[in-house]
């Protein structure tokens, strides 16, 4: 009998360094603006990685523009790149970043047992 074997391609953009995780976890952006002026924003992530995290921003940013994130919880800061975006609901964005470095200390102890847990987004 012959055996017939499926190469399976992964787009390497596709691929994940770090598990993703439902996690709601309530942020505070700082960035710049196109006018050179500086945006404070708070806002939530929608998942959460090692590597960076999902999150809404109605501010407007582009892919590689450098941010802030600040955990208000610990007053944490950590320096981010914007990967990708996404549309949300019409007025905010789906902002994708990544840590310059892994830092999953980031984000609270309870990420990590949160695999499957789902949450209301607050509006």
């Amino acid at each position: 009998m012959g055996s017939k074997a499926a190469l399976l391609v992964v787009n390497p953009a596709d691929r994940r360094r770090s598990q993703r995780l439902l996690q709601f976890v309530p942020l505070v952006i700082r960035g710049g603006l196109a006018d050179a002026k500086t945006f404070w924003e708070d806002t939530f992530t929608v998942n959460v990685s090692a590597h960076g995290a999902l999150l809404v921003l109605a501010a407007k940013v582009g892919v590689g523009q450098k941010l802030v994130l600040m955990n208000p919880a610990n007053w944490q800061e950590e320096d981010v790149r914007v990967a990708r975006l996404g549309t949300f609901d019409g007025t905010r964005t789906q902002v994708a970043v990544e840590f310059l470095q892994a830092v999953p200390s980031f984000w609270p102890a309870d990420a990590t047992t949160n695999h499957h847990g789902h949450h209301t987004l607050p509006a």
